[in-house]
């Protein structure tokens, strides 16, 4: 299989669970609920996305041949190669990373030492070995994945109840602000709710504040 990739880049995790850790993100082309083209946005399923995974043309993106070619690709952006001590952390986002990544893939990530996060819409099985699996239900999807180590809830979505996903096999509820037209209206639904229901914590886009990568 051949993997295509928007872009790879080193930053910190922005949001959930891991937010502030240093991480090597690899962004996958392709989304099974939008193009990622403004003029199909009125017709998607999901239309608030604000990620561009469109192509293969961003910093250091391409299309990859081999799994142990796109882990060397992102291997090399982890400054700490020569320390052992310090486990390499990869993100695989995108789009929707579980278009591409499969087993191999995997299997190349862990021979290198990663640790795997994958961030997905949950509509597609993963593959084994990941380990930290990020789910992000969307509204008018068919959830294929019901476990994992962390559930992240836009929030407000118009049929998606936070009550609908508390019984799901996750070890973490994070709730995030829609970062839509009334921005400040949404955040502050948000925190009323975290409030009113403890199962789940508050969850900010960190790299939004700090205007980073």
């Amino acid at each position: 299989m051949s993997y295509s990739v928007k872009e790879i880049f080193y930053s910190l995790q922005g949001e959930g669970f891991h937010a502030g850790r240093p991480a090597v993100f690899c962004r996958f082309a392709g989304c099974n609920l939008w193009s990622g083209k403004e003029a199909d946005r009125p017709n998607a399923v999901c239309q608030f996305c604000d990620t561009d995974f469109t192509g293969t043309d961003g910093p250091e993106g391409g299309k990859f041949t081999k799994a142990s070619e796109l882990v060397r690709r992102v291997a090399r952006l982890w400054p700490f190669r020569e320390n052992a001590s310090i486990q390499p952390f990869v993100v695989c986002t995108g789009g929707e990373p579980l278009l591409q990544l499969d087993s191999a893939l995997v299997e190349a990530f862990h021979k290198e030492n990663f640790f795997i996060a994958v961030e997905t819409n949950g509509t597609i099985l993963p593959p084994a070995g990941i380990d930290w699996l990020c789910v992000s239900p969307k509204t008018g999807t068919e959830m294929a994945v019901h476990s994992g180590q962390e559930l992240k809830l836009v929030f407000p979505q118009t049929g998606a109840n936070p009550e609908a996903f508390t019984l799901l096999d996750f070890q973490h509820f994070f709730l995030q602000p829609l970062d839509g037209n009334d921005p400040e209206k949404d955040r502050r639904l948000t925190v009323d709710y975290v409030l009113a229901h403890p199962q789940w914590r508050l969850g900010l886009q960190m790299h939004k504040i700090l205007k980073i990568k």
